[in-house]
């Protein structure tokens, strides 16, 4: 018989640092799921990731206090700021520019973020790619 779904839990949790500690444990210890347990298991399954790298986190949780947990790829943000070397995007998009990347580094953004994207295609996955650099103040040359 299947375990009955008691409801999920998305979470941005930092590649491989995962602990006990606010916002990561409340949020797991009022739905009874097993802090220590969830954030081991993290930190194994992201340790080949790049440390830090903000992780969005879909946590399903059972009846029996038991949980599983699906990572997917870092915001297309994280990987925008991360090309162009900048700590923020621009403070007025459409206005001032702040950094830029180019379109290979655009395609392989789009490459990486491939299957948490909603497109068919390299270039679909491209064009959602750099609708986020636009509204973040990056130019694409």
């Amino acid at each position: 018989m299947a375990k009955k779904v008691m409801g999920q839990l998305k979470l941005q949790v930092p590649a491989g640092k995962a602990n006990p500690s606010p916002p990561v444990g409340p949020a797991l210890g009022q739905r009874g799921i097993n802090i220590m347990e969830f954030t081991k298991a993290f930190n194994a399954k992201t340790a080949d990731m790049e440390p830090g790298a903000p992780c969005p986190t879909v946590i399903t949780y059972y009846q029996d206090k038991s949980f599983t947990f699906e990572i997917k790829t870092p915001p297309a943000s994280y990987y925008l700021k991360k090309a162009a070397k900048l700590q923020s995007g621009s403070k007025t998009p459409g206005k001032a520019v702040a950094g830029s990347v180019t379109v290979a580094q655009v395609k392989e953004i789009a490459e990486a973020k491939m299957k948490d994207l909603n497109a068919n295609s390299i270039e679909a996955a491209m064009q959602i790619i750099l609708g986020s650099a636009r509204s973040m103040g990056i130019e694409v040359k």
